[in-house]
């Protein structure tokens, strides 16, 4: 892994501001019903994101999520105004805006979702995983779910196989403590859910997803281990979502005072520190920082705003259609 420099201070601190603020302004034009449908933020956890990307090689590995998958593509090189068109519902968006909030897709920047369907994504990283072993390619796949995704029986069989093919897969649970609204504590008897890799005899373990250091540290880890061959890692990236599920979520499942607990371990506040700290960057100059990564969001929400809905024939010509079709029976 790279050195953890004043410039990677610096990206973090950018990056980390410019997500969170990302997905406030889709929180704000989603009560002005701009963006319909469902909306999960990642206020809080952007710490995973931004210490798996320093550990990973952007130009070879992949990544594939559920659907709190907004920062993610921005990440690893999507325009971020097609990701705000895309949630627009634009003909400008990723998905000439077909696909919504919850499956941003880019083959280019080999993000692969984005997927709805809870759990779903896993046995795909693997796949994505095994191809690259099958074809040789020197890549490594990060499969990223959640603390309620772990419940699948998908990830079991998942586990198994990519253990016995020695899969260059890093599964990775963001365990926000809550799934959809339902406690750790409440749909399992175990609450460290890194261990249910260690029977497949899987490397596993927890890592504080509040600290990008730390996350780094652990990816790099993890990563280097698939390069060499020697299969998949369970890594439990123990974070916090201030925001709910999503924008329908009363959250009456916890108290504003745990989410300020939470809050004076915010993962930018931390970043932020070590750059005064360590005179990185002076207040004026992160000032500078701040002030640019809100034209930018600003630059976002006006090309979403100023482009075009998609043509309704455009809906059709993604659709599988076969007139021969043999089974279907007509009526006489």
């Amino acid at each position: 892994m790279q050195k953890i420099t004043k410039e990677v201070y610096l990206k973090w601190y950018e990056d980390m501001y410019f997500w969170r603020k990302f997905e406030d302004k889709l929180a704000a034009v989603y009560i002005q019903q701009k963006v319909r449908g469902f909306l999960h933020l990642y206020n809080g956890q952007e710490a995973v994101l931004a210490g798996a990307l320093h550990a990973m090689d952007l130009t070879k590995d992949k990544m594939i999520t559920a659907y709190r998958n907004h920062v993610q593509p921005i990440g690893m090189g999507v325009d971020p105004k097609r990701v705000m068109a895309e949630l627009y519902g634009k003909a400008t968006g990723t998905s000439q805006g077909l696909g919504g909030s919850m499956h941003i897709f880019s083959k280019e920047h080999r993000f692969f979702g984005g997927h709805g369907i809870v759990g779903g994504q896993i046995p795909l990283g693997a796949g994505l995983a095994f191809g690259d072993k099958y074809h040789g390619n020197d890549a490594v796949t990060l499969c990223c779910f959640g603390d309620g995704a772990a419940r699948q029986g998908s990830l079991h069989e998942t586990f198994n196989l990519a253990m016995l093919w020695k899969l260059p897969v890093v599964f990775v649970c963001e365990n926000n403590g809550y799934a959809m609204g339902t406690s750790v504590e409440r749909t399992a008897n175990h609450t460290d859910i890194w261990k249910l890799g260690l029977g497949y005899e899987m490397p596993s373990g927890p890592v504080d997803g509040m600290n990008p250091i730390k996350v780094a540290e652990a990816f790099d880890e993890a990563i280097q281990r698939a390069r060499r061959g020697e299969g998949p890692t369970f890594l439990e990236l123990k974070t916090y979502r201030y925001r709910g599920h999503s924008m329908s979520d009363a959250q009456h499942y916890r108290t504003k005072d745990e989410v300020l607990e939470y809050k004076k371990i915010d993962p930018i506040t931390q970043v932020k520190d070590i750059l005064l700290e360590k005179k990185y960057a002076t207040e004026d100059e992160i000032k500078v920082i701040d002030k640019r990564v809100k034209a930018l969001v600003s630059e976002c929400e006006k090309f979403a705003e100023e482009s075009p809905y998609p043509e309704k024939n455009v809906m059709y010509d993604v659709v599988y259609e076969q007139e021969d079709y043999p089974f279907i029976q007509h009526k006489i």
